[in-house]
């Protein structure tokens, strides 16, 4: 809420809606805010209209991908602050349904809405070599090959359909056990490679910076590293930071100077908040504010 200073009112655009804890604290705490919630779960956006429908006319709730946020945008007023909440919510993790979560039992889905191919029919389809990227890039997992190798070895014997079941494969091919559950990166790697995470965000902070008003906040939380190195990178090269090797002559990046960084380290959770909410011990919160028109100036070298 310090961040996004909702008594200013406003546009306030919540791009991962899930049960609407940051909507309702904006709106309850800016009485001239009107927020547009996005999400891509069905079943979030029930619960959301649910929780906010004493604000009426105040919200607009759609099911969207916050990717479309250039299209979403078209002919509404610049927004003074967009909000984006990463990865897997809370409601998703604790059904064994929607596949999400190795602790529990259920179908390998993840998938955050209703479109897509889910978890199992990548698993049925792609290559070692792919499954060996996807575990590589999206999980920093050290045995991808191993893990995608015994993957292709198991469904040759039978489909692999359940969470467990991915869980136990995974575990058998890395052999001892880390801090962490073997399996905690492989999930990670396929749940991004299902929703295209990475690509989604990539074109949803290009969107927010574009469409942002002039002194308009972006904020986004992160929970590993792969997304909060995005977040930080776009933030820096539209701040006028180049990001081209030290042997490129001119600026080919696109650094321009269109936002400035509010957060020089990103804010991470106290200890009481990690103690109260142990799920929110990998948060990371980087804001930008959007300059006015007339500083904006194209980056070079």
């Amino acid at each position: 809420m310090e961040w996004l200073r909702p008594e200013r009112g406003g546009l306030f655009v919540d791009a991962t809606l899930g049960a609407a804890g940051h909507a309702e604290a904006l709106l309850e705490a800016g009485a001239r805010v009107h927020l547009l919630g996005l999400d891509r779960d069905p079943a979030a956006l029930e619960r959301a209209r649910s929780r906010l429908a004493r604000f009426g006319s105040r919200v607009e709730i759609l099911e969207a991908d916050f990717s479309d946020l250039d299209r979403l945008l078209e002919g509404r007023p610049a927004p003074d602050a967009v909000l984006a909440d990463l990865g897997v919510s809370s409601m998703q993790l604790d059904v064994a349904e929607r596949g999400f979560s190795f602790r529990r039992d259920g179908p390998l889905d993840m998938r955050m809405g209703r479109s897509g191919r889910s978890a199992a029919e990548i698993l049925a389809d792609a290559s070692v070599e792919e499954l060996t990227r996807i575990f590589r890039e999206y999980g920093e997992e050290r045995m991808s090959a191993k893990i995608a190798r015994g993957i292709v070895a198991e469904r040759s014997q039978r489909p692999i359909t359940t969470t467990r079941q991915l869980a136990r494969i995974v575990a058998s091919a890395k052999g001892s056990r880390e801090r962490i559950d073997p399996a905690t990166r492989v999930f990670q790697a396929l749940r991004i490679e299902v929703n295209q995470e990475l690509v989604a965000l990539s074109r949803f902070l290009a969107a927010a910076v574009r469409h942002a008003a002039d002194r308009g906040r972006l904020a986004v939380i992160s929970y590993h590293s792969l997304e909060d190195r995005i977040v930080k990178e776009t933030f820096r090269r539209e701040s006028g930071t180049c990001l081209c090797p030290p042997r490129v002559p001119r600026c080919v990046c696109g650094a321009r100077t269109a936002v400035r960084v509010l957060t020089r380290r990103p804010v991470v959770p106290s200890e009481e908040e990690r103690r109260a909410n142990p799920r929110s011990r990998s948060a990371r919160l980087r804001v930008a504010e959007k300059l006015e028109a007339q500083g904006l100036e194209a980056g070079a070298r």
